[in-house]
């Protein structure tokens, strides 16, 4: 037993959601992220039981942990009640931890969720902010995404929104107090700390592939370089 098997092992998330594989494939065949990525949870489950290092490290640097969308249907289907979404919750952790995270595609955009969507829920006390959502970096939205962000306050009239204002309404201005309590959460649960060794091992990691933070951000949120797809839905 390895000294990475270990520490991998002190999180409960694993504790909890591994305990005796049978080896049965079910988690695979109804993962919605095998359907779609290079992914396969019950793989992951067979090399963390093999308790090697080596190959718990090759893990933690990979895309693969990375893919999981952690909606635990793995969770409701195991005939052993494994829940390989949780020893994917447990690599993520560890990975961030030691750094690895960075070694891959995936795992560098954890900087970008890090960045905006905590960012947006501190600052403002929603998950996606108006403030900080642009068309350019959202393609995927098309022409109506596009006719939004050129016409928002007819569609804050539309919805009834009460936008950056007090009172009750749809992205209504959270309370400053409120707005502390979540930094609270954070500081408490380990989240703000988590978060900082994000950007700041991602700030290393840009200057080490000779970009700027900004452009290290539009690289990670924007770019996908890596084979990720499962081929067999291509």
């Amino acid at each position: 037993m390895g000294k990475i098997y270990e520490r991998l092992m002190s999180d409960v998330r694993l504790q909890e959601g591994l305990k005796a594989c049978i080896n049965c494939g079910t988690c695979t065949a109804v993962c919605p992220a095998a359907e779609f990525y290079r992914y396969n949870p019950k793989n992951i489950v067979n090399i963390v039981q093999t308790q090697d290092d080596e190959e718990i490290i090759k893990l933690l640097k990979s895309d693969t942990i990375w893919y999981c969308g952690e909606c635990m249907s793995c969770v409701t289907r195991c005939p052993r009640t494994n829940a390989p979404g949780q020893v994917i919750i447990a690599l993520r952790t560890l990975s961030v931890e030691l750094g690895y995270f960075v070694e891959s595609e995936k795992g560098r955009q954890q900087y970008a969720l890090a960045k905006v969507l905590c960012g947006n829920v501190l600052n403002y006390g929603y998950c996606v902010h108006p403030e900080t959502f642009k068309y350019a970096s959202h393609p995927e939205y098309g022409t109506v995404g596009k006719w939004i962000e050129d016409h928002l306050q007819d569609v804050y009239d539309r919805v009834g929104a009460n936008y950056g204002k007090s009172g009750p309404g749809p992205l209504r201005k959270i309370a400053r107090e409120s707005l502390d309590d979540l930094q609270k959460i954070f500081d408490v649960t380990g989240g703000s700390a988590r978060v900082e060794k994000i950007k700041d091992l991602s700030r290393k990691k840009a200057e080490e592939m000779g970009l700027s933070e900004e452009e290290y951000f539009n690289e990670v949120f924007n770019e996908t370089h890596g084979e990720h797809l499962n081929p067999q839905n291509q």
